[in-house]
């Protein structure tokens, strides 16, 4: 699989991660988000951007239980709960996030 972007190519696995992960930027996180059917609105960027920070840090794809807990020390409840994160990425905050974000798939996701 793979996604093209003026005219270049991003090859990613079978299910949509991006191989390089240093290759990502906002227009791809566009391209991939398109193709997952979310649209990338305020709410949808501010976990982005926050998973893309989280993996700098730690070097870690955080499975949803991890992250929902991450979100709601770093943003508040009322963001860091599972009704939200489902609200903006409805097959899986952690899979669809992280894929969007050019990360790899998080440990413990099947």
């Amino acid at each position: 699989m793979a996604y093209e972007l003026n005219g270049t190519v991003f090859e990613a696995d079978e299910e949509g991660y991006i191989i390089d992960i240093s290759v990502w930027n906002p227009e791809l996180a566009e391209l991939i988000a398109k193709d997952e059917n979310i649209e990338m609105n305020d709410d949808a960027w501010e976990v982005v951007n926050f998973l893309r920070n989280y993996y700098e840090e730690y070097q870690i794809a955080p499975a949803v239980r991890v992250l929902t807990k991450a979100i709601k020390k770093k943003l508040g409840p009322e963001k860091g709960n599972s009704k939200y994160l489902y609200e903006l990425f409805p097959y899986g905050p952690a899979k669809q996030a992280c894929k969007i974000a050019g990360l790899p798939k998080p440990t413990g996701c099947i």
